[in-house]
């Protein structure tokens, strides 16, 4: 079974005023200790995914574990390390004829029934959210909260990831209601580095 790092770093275009900030917070969040990273950009167009995703490879290398949302097809052509799918996406097998069998794909579920069935896929890992109340998504799915991640734990054998309004705060008792990995967006953009370092410190 594939390794989960215990804190999977999410870069949402949205939170960043330009493309030259987002790289520098995804190099902090790297210099921090982390090595999973989502490029993640819901309004841009196919050339600026592209060439924001060829310049996180470049100035990443092979250091960080990048991948994609959404974009299986922009995922291959960046080099990028796998693709993340939501449930108005392409749907995993789709996703899968497109990376291939090596690079890694995740999916999201937000209920029991989207679980058992991500389960069945060959999907790398599944991501179960929101956990708690979050402020980047427009029309956030319901709030599961600790309770659907120990259900969801219950319900796939694949590594778990959970999602939404996750903290310094919160983080330990999502991994103790088990998750393997946390996935952070809005506590990680001020102060990337020093934020990631207390995020692996309390994770352990």
């Amino acid at each position: 079974m594939t390794r989960l790092p215990r804190l999977y770093a999410i870069l949402d275009v949205a939170c960043f005023a330009s493309s030259d900030a987002l790289l520098s917070a995804a190099e902090e969040l790297a210099a921090g200790g982390c090595t999973l990273l989502q490029y993640r950009n819901k309004a841009g167009n196919a050339r600026q995914i592209l060439d924001d995703a060829r310049e996180l490879k470049r100035r990443l290398g092979n250091s960080v574990k990048l991948i994609m949302n959404d974009r299986a097809d922009l995922a291959v052509v960046a080099g990028f390390d796998g693709v993340h799918v939501g449930q108005d996406d392409l749907s995993p097998e789709g996703a899968r004829k497109v990376i291939g069998e090596q690079l890694w794909l995740g999916v999201s579920t937000h209920n029991p029934e989207q679980i058992k069935a991500a389960d069945q896929t060959s999907a790398t890992y599944v991501a179960i959210g929101p956990v708690f109340a979050t402020a980047s998504k427009a029309n956030p799915d319901p709030v599961v909260g600790l309770e659907g991640v120990r259900k969801a734990r219950s319900l796939t054998r694949k590594p778990l990831v959970a999602i939404g309004g996750i903290t310094r705060g919160n983080c330990r008792s999502v991994i103790e209601a088990g998750a393997v990995s946390v996935a952070v967006i809005s506590d990680l953009s001020r102060d990337p580095r020093k934020s990631a370092e207390e995020f692996l410190r309390i994770l352990g």
